[in-house]
C-alpha cells in the first residue's frame, strides 16, 4: 500500500487527517518510481512512514523520521555497531543532547543496554529522563579517562558530532581491541586520529530507503534489509510513545522559509541546544 494525499506546501512534514500518518519521504527528489515529492500528489511507502498519535503535534512529530532512523540503524544494523539487542552491552554516545543522539539513548535503553553519554551539564538531567546511566561533560579535560575508568567494558561507541576537535575516538580506545566507531560523518571524515585497533564505521540512513547514495568517492547500496529494518522501528515507534518509552525531541518552531537563514544563525552562534528546529511553512 501506498500513502497518496494532496502536498498544498513545500514542508517537510504532512499530516493526513484520515489516516493521520506522518509522511517521512516528502522532500525526496523522487528517484524511486512511483514515490516522492515535487508533484501535485505525494507518494511515501507504508513501511517507512509512522502514524502519529493524537498526543504528538505535527512540529514534534517531525523531529522523529529521519534522526530516529539513523539511531537505529548506527545501533543495530550489521554495517554499523550491530550489538545484539538482548547484550545488555556498554555503548558511548557522544554529543548526548544532539537530535540524533537523544533517539539512540531511548532506542538502546528500549532493549537494555547500558547507555554513556556525553553532552554540556545543562543537559545532563535531560539525557538521564531517556535512559543515560552515566553522563559525563564532553568539555571535561579527562573526560576520556573517567569513561575508561567507569565503563572498562566498552566496546561501541556512537559519534552523533562528527567534528574534527571531539574526542569520541579517544574514548573508544577502551583498552579493548573489539571496540567498533561509528559516525554520522559519511566516508568516515574526521576519524583518521582513531586509533587502528579500533574499527571505523558510517552510518547513511538512504540505505533503508531503498536508494544508492554517492557522495565524494563514496557510495552507500540500498539494501532490503535496512528497509526492514527501518520497517521494524517505525511499526514500533506509536507503540513506544504510547508506553512512555520514546519521545520526539523538543521543539524550536520557526515560521516561512525566510526564517531558514535565522535558523543557520543560531545553529553557527551556539544557541539551539536539545531541540530541533522546526519550519512551519
Amino acid at each position: 500500500m501506498q500513502w497518496a494525499i494532496l502536498l498544498p506546501q513545500l514542508s517537510g512534514e504532512v499530516r493526513c487527517d484520515q489516516f493521520n500518518v506522518l509522511l517521512v519521504l516528502t522532500v525526496s527528489l523522487g528517484e524511486i518510481k512511483g514515490l516522492g515529492a515535487y508533484a501535485t500528489y505525494t507518494l511515501a511507502d507504508e513501511k517507512i512512514s509512522f502514524k502519529v498519535p493524537d498526543t504528538v503535534s505535527s512540529p514534534s512529530a517531525a523531529t522523529v523520521s529521519l534522526a530516529a532512523c539513523t539511531a537505529w540503524l548506527a545501533l543495530y544494523s550489521d554495517r554499523c555497531l550491530n550489538i545484539g539487542r538482548a547484550s545488555k552491552e556498554s555503548v558511548l554516545i557522544w554529543g548526548g543532547s544532539s537530535s540524533v543522539a537523544q533517539f539512540a539513548i531511548q532506542l538502546a535503553s528500549i532493549y537494555g543496554l547500558n547507555v554513556v553519554t556525553t553532552c554540556s551539564p545543562r543537559n545532563f538531567d535531560l539525557v538521564k529522563s531517556l535512559g543515560a546511566e552515566h553522563v559525563y561533560d564532553y568539555k571535561s579535560p579527562n573526560v576520556t579517562e573517567l569513561i575508561r575508568k567507569d565503563v572498562p567494558d566498552l566496546k561501541y561507541v556512537f559519534d552523533t558530532i562528527g567534528n574534527e576537535d571531539n574526542s569520541s575516538g579517544l574514548a573508544a580506545k577502551s583498552g579493548n581491541p573489539d571496540c567498533t566507531l561509528c559516525t554520522v560523518r559519511p566516508g568516515l571524515v574526521n576519524t583518521e586520529g582513531v586509533p587502528d585497533t579500533v574499527k571505523r564505521v558510517d552510518v547513511m540512513i538512504w540505505t533503508a530507503f531503498l536508494k544508492v547514495v554517492q557522495y565524494k568517492g563514496h557510495e552507500w547500496p540500498k539494501s532490503q534489509r535496512y528497509r526492514e529494518l527501518g520497517a521494524e522501528l517505525f511499526e514500533n515507534i506509536p507503540k513506544w510513545i504510547a508506553e512512555g518509552k520514546f519521545k520526539p525531541n523538543a521543539v524550536h518552531q520557526m515560521t516561512g522559509l525566510k526564517s531558514v537563514p535565522e535558523g543557520f544563525q543560531l545553529h553557527r552562534d551556539g544557541k539551539i541546544s536539545a531541540k530541533k528546529v522546526v519550519y512551519q511553512i
